[in-house]
């Protein structure tokens, strides 16, 4: 099977200073994690001023299809949970 993202909701998770979305590969269900730290990076206005939840979730959503393209460079069936980090951007050479 392959990696579908259907889903377009995310949320924050604080514990994991991140912002969570869901991928499904056949009936599995698979979590994503974008670190704030690369979200941060990769949006320059969210880096100058104080992060919230509402100003992660826009930057998320602006670099939404990136994110995605980083998500399935990544994904390989068996794992249940991927933490993207800013390195994982800049291996795939999105400004980050």
């Amino acid at each position: 099977m392959t990696l579908l993202l259907p889903n377009p909701s995310r949320s924050v998770d604080e514990k994991r200073n991140a912002v969570r979305f869901i991928g499904h590969d056949g009936m599995f269900e698979v979590r994503f994690f974008v670190e704030a730290e690369a979200l941060v990076m990769a949006d320059a206005e969210l880096g100058r001023s104080e992060i919230s939840e509402s100003k992660l979730l826009t930057a998320f959503d602006a670099l939404r299809l990136s994110i995605y393209k980083v998500v399935r460079k990544a994904y390989s069936s068996g794992r249940d949970s991927y933490t993207l980090t800013a390195a994982d951007f800049r291996q795939d050479g999105f400004r980050c």
